[in-house]
């Protein structure tokens, strides 16, 4: 059946293959960008930035105008900072937290009226494995994605009553212009106390992400998702080992599982 499905974030990477392949499949899809791209899609381009609630507003009503529903929010729109907790800027973390948190609380309280009247609807949380556990140097983007996590529990629950799903996403380590753009928003390392161990750490981070999968197996798992009847609250797209990692953290006392983790990211 052809859905309406409103997605965030497809000037690259996760966002533009879910958009080409739900495009492919026969679906409406509207994609945001907060630049203008002058690239053709083959799905509708809005131009959105999830700091400023009243463009999404005047996206959302577009869509509604046009279409009369949203059938599916695809939350995929983020960003990625890193440093230690200690010496990241101010101006970074209120980015990190404004973007990835409130950026998608203004979303949900765009379209959430109309599919409460609709009675129907799916909402996709994207989060991380870094929402499921703390990863060091990455602290307030896994804060951003622990808030989603909870916030798509709470979700769930609440809009039971108007058979309006919700579906979180944590995907591992995937190729995509996440690793480059991190590089903007890194804390400044003169005379940082963290400097050699964050420099340490980064490398076993970018080495994990640009060895990860490419964007287009989450994208094709995402086209499943959304055409089941009753998707599951969440899936892990990740590795063997990180799903592991994910399961270990849950068994584990705390202290055996940071012996675990931090050696993997050069703490010693």
């Amino acid at each position: 059946m052809k859905k309406i499905i409103f997605i965030t974030g497809v000037s690259s990477g996760f966002g533009l293959k879910t958009a080409e392949l739900l495009a492919e499949k026969g679906h409406i899809v509207y994609g945001t960008v907060r630049k203008e791209t002058g690239i053709k899609q083959s799905f509708n381009v809005l131009k959105m930035d999830l700091m400023d609630p009243e463009s999404i507003k005047q996206a959302v009503g577009a869509v509604l105008q046009k279409e009369g529903r949203i059938d599916v929010l695809i939350n995929n729109a983020g960003m990625h900072t890193g440093g230690a907790i200690e010496t990241t800027s101010i101006e970074n973390i209120r980015m990190q937290m404004d973007t990835n948190v409130m950026g998608l609380v203004y979303m949900l309280k765009a379209v959430l009226p109309n599919m409460r009247q609709q009675n129907q609807g799916t909402i996709i949380n994207f989060s991380s494995i870094g929402g499921l556990m703390g990863l060091p140097f990455q602290a307030y983007y896994s804060a951003s994605k622990f808030a989603i996590e909870g916030l798509s529990e709470s979700l769930r629950m609440e809009l039971k009553q108007f058979n309006i799903k919700v579906v979180v996403i944590n995907p591992g380590d995937f190729h995509t212009n996440n690793t480059a753009n991190r590089q903007n928003f890194l804390a400044n390392a003169a005379n940082d106390p963290y400097s050699v161990q964050f420099g340490k750490t980064l490398s076993i981070i970018e080495k994990d992400e640009n060895g990860g999968w490419p964007p287009e197996i989450l994208a094709k798992k995402l086209v499943k998702i959304i055409e089941l009847k009753n998707p599951c609250p969440r899936y892990v797209i990740a590795t063997a080992e990180q799903k592991l990692a994910v399961v270990l953290k849950n068994i584990l006392p705390a202290k055996w599982f940071m012996q675990i983790l931090a050696p993997h990211y050069g703490i010693k």
